[in-house]
C-alpha cells in the first residue's frame, strides 16, 4: 500500500530549493553553472560564533534543552529586541525554533482553525501559503505591482478582511522584492490591525540588510499593536548561520505557550549547540553585519545597473535583503533558441539549459513575468552570470 494523504498531495515543492538542487546537481557534473537561486549568504559564520559552538561541545552542552529554547538564548533575544528595536519582551514570550521557517509554521498552527484566512501580499515568500495550508487555513492573496514598488497600500487591506481573517503577513525587508515598509505605512497597517483585531505576522529576518531608509518593527509602535504582533526573526541571514537552524518568535505569553506546546510534540528543542552559538551571535561582535552590508550594497548596485542596461529586461532598486526582481515580461510570448517561451518559468528553464545560469521564476512567489536573482554570491559570479543572460537574450549562446 502506498497511500498519500490529500494534504500532502496539495503541498507544492519549494521552487527555490528545487532550483538550488538542480544547480548543485549541475555543479557536481562539472557544468560551469552560475547560481542566482538560493537566498544564502556566501560569507562564513564568524569565528567567535564558531568558537562558542566548539566550547559548548567541550563543556557538555549536548543534551536536551527546554522545548522552546534555553533561558540564556531567550534572554539574549530579549536584550537584542530592546537594543535594536526598542521593544520589551520577557523570556516567556519567546519561542526558539529550528529556523524562522519552523517559527512561521508554529504560528499558523497556533492561530488558524480549519478555513481561517491569512492575508498574504504578493509577491510573497514561497512557503507562506503552503504553511497556511498545513495549518488548515486559507491564504487570501493581496496583489501588488511594480509601479507601487511591490508594496500594498495600507488602506487596501480592509478590502480583504472578512470574519474569518486571523492575520496579515508583513515581510519587511521583503523576500523576494527587497522592498521596505516605512514608519508611516506601518502606522497605518497597525491602525487597521487594531481596528479589526487581527494579528500581524511580522517576518523581520532581513532587518539588518537595509541600504536606504530604516527598519522599523511594527511591534514598537504601541502597546495595542504589540499585543497583536507575532514577530519572527533568526540568525541565518544576519550572521551567515543558515545551516545552524535557529529562528525565534516574540509574541504574547499565551501565544508563546501555545507555540511551545506545538513544538514540544513536533520537534522538541532546537539544536543545543546552535542555541549556545546564537547567544554569542546576538550578544558578541557585530562586525560581520557592516561587512556583509557593504559588500551586498556593491553587488546590488552593479546588478541593478547591469540589468537595466540589457535590452528586454529591467528592475527597480530594492532597499533591503539581497534579491532583485527582474522584469522579463518583454521576453515572453517569443521564440528563444527554437522554443516558444510563454512563462517566466519556461524562460528560467531555458536560460539554465542554454546559458548555465540558475534563476528562480516568480510564479511561485505569486506574480507572473518576473525572475528573482539573489546577489548573495560573489561579484565575479554576478558579472559573469549577467553577461551570460545578456548573451542569451541577444541569441549568442
Amino acid at each position: 500500500m502506498s497511500y498519500i494523504s490529500k494534504l500532502a498531495k496539495e503541498i507544492s515543492p519549494s521552487p527555490t530549493l528545487a532550483i538550488d538542487a538542480k544547480f548543485k546537481e549541475m555543479q557536481a557534473q562539472g557544468i560551469p553553472v552560475i547560481g542566482f537561486g538560493t537566498g544564502e549568504p556566501d560569507f562564513n559564520t564568524p569565528d567567535n560564533i564558531i568558537a562558542s559552538a566548539i566550547d559548548a561541545l567541550h563543556t557538555g552542552v549536548t543534551k536536551y534543552t527546554p522545548a522552546s529554547g534555553t533561558l540564556a538564548l531567550k534572554k539574549a533575544i530579549c536584550e537584542k529586541l530592546k537594543r535594536d528595536n526598542n521593544i520589551d519582551y520577557a523570556p516567556n514570550q519567546i519561542v526558539v525554533s529550528n529556523g524562522a521557517k519552523h517559527s512561521l509554521t508554529n504560528i499558523f498552527m497556533a492561530i488558524c482553525d480549519e478555513g481561517d484566512e491569512v492575508i498574504i501580499p504578493a509577491p510573497y515568500w514561497v512557503s507562506y501559503p503552503e504553511m497556511v495550508k498545513l495549518a488548515g487555513g486559507k491564504s487570501v492573496i493581496m496583489p501588488t505591482t511594480e509601479a507601487d514598488g511591490f508594496k500594498f497600500k495600507p488602506a487596501d487591506i480592509e478590502k480583504y478582511i472578512t470574519k474569518r481573517t486571523r492575520a496579515i503577513v508583513l515581510n519587511s525587508p521583503s523576500n523576494p522584492t527587497g522592498m521596505i515598509y516605512n514608519r508611516a505605512e506601518l502606522e497605518q497597517i497597525a491602525q487597521i490591525a487594531v481596528k479589526h483585531n487581527i494579528y500581524v505576522i511580522s517576518d523581520e529576518v532581513y532587518e539588518k540588510l537595509v541600504y536606504e531608509g530604516e527598519h522599523v518593527s511594527i511591534a514598537s509602535l504601541g502597546d495595542e499593536i504589540k499585543a497583536l504582533t507575532i514577530l519572527v526573526n533568526g540568525v541565518s541571514k544576519t550572521y551567515a548561520m543558515t545551516g545552524w537552524r535557529i529562528g525565534y518568535t516574540a509574541s504574547t505569553a499565551a501565544l508563546a505557550s501555545a507555540m511551545g506546546n506545538i513544538q514540544s510534540h513536533a520537534t522538541s528543542n532546537p539544536n543545543s549547540i546552535a542555541q549556545a552559538a546564537s547567544v554569542e551571535a546576538l550578544g558578541g561582535d557585530q562586525t560581520i553585519i557592516d561587512t556583509m552590508k557593504a559588500e551586498y550594497l556593491k553587488r546590488r548596485n552593479y546588478m541593478v545597473e547591469k540589468i537595466n542596461s540589457i535590452d528586454g529586461v529591467s528592475c527597480i532598486t530594492p532597499n533591503g535583503a539581497f534579491y532583485v526582481m527582474m522584469n522579463v515580461s518583454k521576453l515572453l510570448g517569443r521564440e528563444h533558441y527554437g522554443k516558444m517561451i510563454n512563462t517566466a518559468e519556461e524562460l528560467c528553464e531555458n536560460i539554465l539549459e542554454k546559458a548555465n545560469v540558475a534563476l528562480v521564476s516568480c510564479e511561485g512567489f505569486g506574480i507572473d513575468g518576473y525572475a528573482r536573482l539573489s546577489y548573495a554570491t560573489s561579484m565575479e559570479n554576478i558579472q559573469n552570470g549577467l553577461d551570460r543572460i545578456e548573451k542569451y537574450i541577444k541569441g549568442e549562446c
